[in-house]
């Protein structure tokens, strides 16, 4: 067990290099890894699951104590990252599927690794989970509104079926996970340790299975996806850390929410795409999901040496 714990530790500290190995696999392999697309919902919900193994009340207690810092991730991520990727799609020409994939990740909830990266960034980690929280548990409402409004002149929009799969995938899971939690609390603590190495598979995953299925797409538009994911990315970032800024918040603060904001689930945001439009349309995410791993490290090593002096003493991450 603990030859796989430290296992686990490993993969979860290199998750940027599986999800670029896979997502290589995937287009190399395509007939291999395509197969795997019918799973992405339940692979979906198994990392869901695992995430609510590990919420606790404290995660929702910074609602209650800090709920002006916590409204403002939440809101700051609900308004910058749509925004954004209508914006791209207004700006740079690309295929309906793909403005609607674009458009789709960018409506999605918070990115699990937020919590990790604001972790190595030396930022407020309580407050990262308490938006990764809220607009998880947001989003069967937030996300299919968001995405009707602002993706349906691309593609036809489900808003009730999105929300339905949202409520399957999201919600459910994490309910499950949290009752397991207190029904079993000494049997999920031994199987904590793992966790990580069952969301880098879930996602890589994923992963492999959207480009494998869209190899032929990636190949004709693979650099104008990457080049919008990059910009909507970096974007997110820059302007969720000068709307803390803006908005009175320290430092320490500040790079919480600048990596909440530019992090998104896109994992989801692939599930979605694959049922509601089309294989080309989950690109975006799968590109968004190798790609802010990548920039979220990047970005945690260079606010790591910056301080304001106002920064609490390191809080352990679970």
């Amino acid at each position: 067990m603990k030859a796989l714990a430290a296992f686990s530790a490993m993969v979860g500290r290199t998750f940027a290099l599986w999800v670029i190995l896979f997502a290589v696999l995937g287009y190399l392999l395509p007939d291999v890894f395509k197969q795997i697309g019918p799973y992405i919902v339940t692979l979906l919900g198994i990392i869901m699951f695992g995430m609510g193994l590990t919420i606790s009340v404290d995660d929702f207690r910074e609602l209650a104590r800090r709920p002006y810092e916590v409204a403002i991730g939440v809101v700051a991520h609900f308004v910058i990252m749509p925004l954004l990727a209508v914006l791209l799609t207004r700006i740079i020409p690309m295929p309906p599927e793909v403005a609607a994939g674009v458009i789709l990740v960018g409506c999605c909830p918070g990115g699990t690794s937020s919590n990790v990266m604001t972790y190595l960034a030396k930022g407020d980690v309580a407050l990262s989970v308490a938006c990764t929280s809220v607009t998880t548990l947001a989003a069967p409402i937030v996300t299919p509104f968001l995405v009707w409004m602002f993706a349906s002149q691309y593609l036809p929009v489900n808003a009730w079926a999105m929300f339905l799969s949202i409520l399957q995938v999201i919600i459910v899971p994490l309910a499950l996970g949290f009752i397991v939690q207190k029904l079993l609390p000494g049997v999920v603590r031994k199987t904590l340790p793992i966790l990580p190495l069952v969301s880098v598979v879930g996602i890589v995953l994923i992963v492999a299975a959207v480009v494998g299925a869209s190899k032929g797409a990636i190949a004709q538009s693979g650099l104008l996806i990457f080049a919008v994911v990059v910009l909507h990315n970096g974007l997110g970032y820059l302007l969720g850390f000068f709307a803390a800024k803006a908005l009175g918040l320290n430092l320490y603060k500040r790079k919480a929410l600048a990596i909440e904001v530019g992090m998104q689930n896109s994992g989801l945001g692939a599930a979605l795409a694959t049922a509601y439009f089309s294989p080309i349309a989950a690109v975006p995410s799968a590109i968004f999901s190798v790609w802010h791993n990548i920039s979220g490290a990047l970005l945690a090593n260079y606010f790591s040496g910056r301080t304001d002096g106002e920064e609490p003493v390191r809080t352990v991450i679970r």
